[in-house]
């Protein structure tokens, strides 16, 4: 169900960057408009009384612990494992983000076809429900990239280069970071194994 110890760094690091990288152009236009320098951020980010008040707040909570935790466990750690023997790798990590989708078809238009295949994709490769868990709180956190307001802002040439860059960056790392070999072993590859579809590319 992806609660292991074996590779939990690189499995919490490595996705996370990966999904930093693909919001790219949202990470710059949110530093242009922000009126504080990096240091003042940091302060503030890093500040005991910034996390208790954020401990506090109920909407935080939900949206940056509790749904993305109980999400990826639903979607990812119990849904996956259960329909990979079923479909095959490649048809689950697609199906899951559909199921995904009609659970939160109240909010559907936010949501990225996309961006919760490659979280599927990422809970596959490493075998932990850590990282997925931190792109679904980032992801969160970011909400959806507003394209429309980067093509008004005053700096939109950078802004507009630093979206196509991220999302340029995202397609040529996606694959060597969600490498299996760089999580350690894949307890999905010893479910398959039991069902004799042991020549899945994931686990070979």
């Amino acid at each position: 169900m992806g609660f292991r110890l074996e590779g939990i760094f690189p499995a919490a690091l490595l996705p996370l960057l990966l999904t930093m990288i693909l919001f790219l152009g949202p990470l710059m236009q949110l530093s242009m408009d922000c009126p504080c320098d990096l240091a003042d951020g940091l302060k503030v980010v890093l500040a005991p009384r910034s996390w208790a008040r954020c401990l506090t707040d109920m909407r935080w909570l939900r949206n940056q612990v509790i749904a993305p935790l109980t999400e990826e466990l639903v979607f990812r750690a119990c849904m996956l494992p259960m329909l990979a023997p079923c479909t095959g790798l490649g048809p689950a990590v697609f199906t899951c983000p559909l199921f995904f989708g009609v659970a939160h078809f109240h909010h559907i238009i936010e949501q990225l076809r996309f961006r919760q295949s490659s979280v599927g994709s990422i809970f596959l490769s490493a075998g932990h429900l850590i990282g997925p868990v931190l792109c679904h709180s980032f992801c969160n956190y970011m909400g959806f990239p507003a394209v429309c307001a980067a093509l008004e802002h005053p700096q939109r040439r950078p802004l507009l280069a630093g979206y196509a860059l991220g999302v340029g960056l995202f397609l040529l790392l996606l694959q060597p970071l969600t490498d299996p070999r760089l999580y350690g072993s894949l307890p999905l590859c010893v479910l398959l194994e039991r069902t004799g579809d042991s020549e899945a590319p994931l686990c070979s």
